[in-house]
């Protein structure tokens, strides 16, 4: 199993993705050669599954076109990937959404996770802010 980890490791490429699971919605920008043209086309959906690992590691992205529900499955470290864009993170209790496929509408929808951003000046948000813990000491 040594060899094969190597073998791996040799493989996969340096690339830097941001971090998402399934639920999530993202757009994966793919390489395609028609003829001898190159072009980028895009893709954007919600992740279904991630699984292996290493350079054999996949994942399955769904969206539905024109009414009917497409999936693609992409190798994570492929050189067709140009980029991956996390669009929304996805609030899910499950690894593997194969649900989805049998749903549609409202029912078939993942309710986004809130993200707590923390302001660094105090006022610039909704609302009044408390005010910063060292203008509370210096008065």
């Amino acid at each position: 199993m040594e060899a094969l980890a190597f073998v791996h490791e040799q493989l996969t490429g340096k690339k830097e993705y941001p971090k998402f699971k399934a639920g999530d919605n993202i757009t994966v920008n793919y390489k395609i050669t028609e003829g001898n043209k190159d072009r980028i086309q895009s893709f954007k959906g919600d992740v279904l599954k991630r699984q292996g690992s290493g350079a054999t590691q996949t994942f399955t992205v769904r969206k539905i076109s024109d009414g009917v529900g497409v999936e693609r499955l992409f190798p994570l470290f492929s050189p067709n990937i140009d980029s991956i864009v996390l669009n929304k993170t996805g609030r899910v209790r499950r690894a593997k959404l194969f649900y989805l496929r049998t749903r549609s509408g409202k029912s078939a929808r993942i309710k986004e996770k809130k993200q707590i951003h923390v302001s660094a000046k105090p006022g610039k948000g909704k609302g009044k802010a408390a005010p910063a813990a060292d203008t509370v000491a210096a008065k």
